[in-house]
């Protein structure tokens, strides 16, 4: 059951339903659920598709990817199901719209998830405009969190996610939950009209000091979950203590949220490398188009 004292929302990061299945059973509770490309490329019955040899229509591609969000949505009943639109650094924000909207109306509980770049910000505004849900993903900085908030300015208190993934940082020796820390910190100031989604969760400490720091959300492995059940879930109590020892820190910025949001600097190299993998794993996927013979 879920722990008494738990203010942070556990959602699962992952596209195969039988982990959903095991890790709500397991906890007892579950309240959402976040894919992408990469992960839906990792589901079961894909990885059967390509080991055969055989992709996934343009069309076919879309079928499945709502099949299987479906799938989640009966699973996770009144919790968020993130779904992604495919984008990389060429699409513009009407393509992306356009996706969107189609993506939102395949489940009851969707936030679609653009990235954190001008055409991704600028394709979010209109969709919550349009009283759409949004998760914005490959967040790497305040800056980025700073846009998201102003670009999204007016929307409902649960209308949207900012994702800051602190994996990657960590992985070129950054301390990636500073991030964490500092957008809280800074998003104090605001409306808390948006929530803090902590993402790319590594390990059991990463979850533990998300919880911490209270974070709206975190989302997290199958195999983290399963970890923090075996250990009973525990919370971090006052003594808890993240050790980052071994990465650089990342300082807070004083940064208001009184600008436009193409006022701030949301370049982050990450971010373009995270669209590119999510790319390649859904072009994976599909077959190319005949090309037409003039």
């Amino acid at each position: 059951m879920r722990p008494q004292k738990l203010k942070t929302r556990i959602f699962l990061d992952g596209g195969d339903p039988e982990e959903t299945k095991e890790i709500r059973s397991s906890l007892g509770f579950l309240d959402g659920q976040t894919t992408n490309p990469t992960l839906i490329s990792k589901n079961p019955e894909a990885i059967k598709r390509l080991e055969r040899g055989e992709t996934f229509g343009a069309e076919e591609i879309l079928e499945f990817y709502r099949g299987v969000v479906t799938e989640l949505c009966g699973l996770i009943p009144g919790g968020s199901v993130s779904v992604e639109v495919y984008a990389d650094v060429t699409t513009e924000a009407d393509t992306m719209l356009k996706q969107a909207k189609d993506m939102f109306s395949w489940i009851a509980n969707a936030h679609v998830k653009f990235p954190t770049t001008r055409e991704g910000l600028k394709a979010a505004g209109w969709a919550v405009q349009a009283g759409m849900r949004v998760n914005m993903t490959l967040c790497f900085s305040q800056e980025q969190a700073a846009a998201v908030y102003t670009a999204t300015r007016g929307a409902k208190k649960g209308q949207v996610f900012v994702s800051p993934f602190v994996g990657r940082l960590d992985d070129r020796g950054e301390n990636g939950m500073d991030v964490i820390a500092n957008i809280l910190r800074m998003y104090a100031q605001g409306d808390g009209h948006v929530e803090v989604l902590t993402a790319s969760v590594r390990n059991i400490e990463h979850l533990l000091y998300a919880l911490k720091l209270e974070s709206d959300i975190v989302t997290a492995p199958f195999e983290v979950l399963k970890t923090w059940r075996e250990k009973g879930m525990p919370l971090p109590g006052e003594t808890y203590h993240y050790d980052a020892e071994q990465l650089k820190p990342i300082p807070y910025k004083e940064i208001k949220l009184d600008k436009k949001w193409e006022d701030y600097d949301i370049r982050h190299e990450l971010t373009t490398k995270g669209m590119e993998r999510f790319s390649e794993d859904w072009k994976r996927l599909v077959k190319p188009a005949k090309r037409k013979i003039a």
